[in-house]
């Protein structure tokens, strides 16, 4: 007998990629109930060749259900989350209302699975920030080889990050410039097309925003707290992808020809790098796959045992919904879940 899975927030763009990666990867579902708000009932969207309507989140009795996956943002997952465990479904929690509890285990399979264990406390599981994850799935094996002491990152973050209005804002905007059109700003502080924001998410106290603080207290959750992180995250006119690039400071020696070895056997990670023109990965190319890509390996001369490297992902797919869907997997693959019993 397969499972039964909801999926809260099925209208949006992370929700119906959750719906497309279920089908491909043959997530053993019995049956798949999309969800949103009440004003979106009745839409459909799109199960592998299946159309499925969308019922109410807030009417939806979750007590047959088995997993519930959500993306309807942290104010409703903080309502709902609870509820739904409550009544014995699973909720993987996309957004960050939960992953600073430590009741909630934050997982990314490829760097910490067995923390997965942990999530009988609240019956909520959550899911990292979409910069955090392709960023802690190049640095676990990384760190398991050398030990890693600081890291500095910068990211260039999709407008996917922001959502459909994020990636509507973009094209508007860029046709705006084309045709010579007055350009506006809704979802963006700064015009977006042609230019990158140095911001995302609120500003806080020390200067940082609250995405740079994501990155460093996620990593330091799921890998290692005694990791030193600092961020710039910077919002950039691309539609799907986000990049990073990253300097690493290990406690012992590592080379570039090491490290590339390493990652080329790490789960989730591929490694292209040819030191020549187009050698590298763009977010352009990885829109639409699954894996974390690393290129521009080196050696950074200015500390002891320092490399560099470049790290892009599909945002919408490893930063949000293949990895939602890997933690479902995982459930089922440790035995830590069964199906329940339909009612006669």
């Amino acid at each position: 007998m397969g499972f039964k899975i909801a999926v809260a927030g099925a209208t949006g763009n992370v929700g119906r990629e959750m719906l497309n990666i279920l089908e491909e990867r043959g997530f053993p579902a019995d049956e798949i109930v999309p969800l949103a708000s009440r004003r979106s009932v009745g839409t459909e969207v799109s199960y592998g060749d299946k159309t499925l309507k969308v019922k109410a989140l807030e009417s939806y009795d979750f007590s047959d259900t088995d997993i519930c996956l959500m993306s309807a943002g942290g104010s409703v997952s903080k309502e709902y989350s609870p509820k739904i465990g409550k009544q014995g479904c699973v909720v993987i929690d996309n957004s960050s209302a939960w992953r600073y509890d430590q009741d909630v285990p934050l997982i990314v399979p490829e760097v910490n699975p067995d923390a997965v264990e942990g999530f009988t406390k609240k019956n909520i599981i959550a899911n990292p920030n979409c910069s955090t994850a392709q960023l802690v799935v190049a640095l676990k094996p990384l760190h398991e080889a050398a030990t890693i002491k600081r890291v500095v990152v910068s990211t260039y973050q999709s407008v996917s990050g922001a959502g459909k209005e994020g990636m509507d804002e973009l094209f508007e905007q860029t046709r705006a410039v084309f045709v010579a059109d007055p350009i506006s700003t809704n979802k963006f502080t700064k015009r977006i097309a042609f230019n990158c924001i140095p911001h995302i998410d609120v500003f806080m106290e020390d200067g940082f925003t609250k995405e740079e603080w994501k990155m460093v207290a996620e990593t330091k959750k799921m890998l290692d707290p005694k990791i030193k992180l600092t961020a710039t995250c910077v919002r950039v006119p691309v539609f799907i992808g986000h990049a990073e690039a990253v300097n690493l400071e290990f406690e012992k020696p590592i080379t570039a020809d090491e490290a590339r070895e390493i990652l080329r056997e790490a789960a989730g990670c591929q490694v292209i790098d040819k030191r020549e023109d187009g050698g590298y990965v763009t977010p352009y190319e990885s829109a639409g796959e699954d894996a974390t890509y690393i290129s521009r390996l080196r050696e950074d001369p200015t500390v002891d045992n320092g490399l560099a490297l470049w790290v892009v992902s599909d945002n919408l797919r490893k930063g949000a919904a293949l990895n939602t869907v890997q933690i479902a997997e995982l459930l089922v693959a440790k035995g830590l879940i069964q199906p329940k019993k339909k009612a006669a």
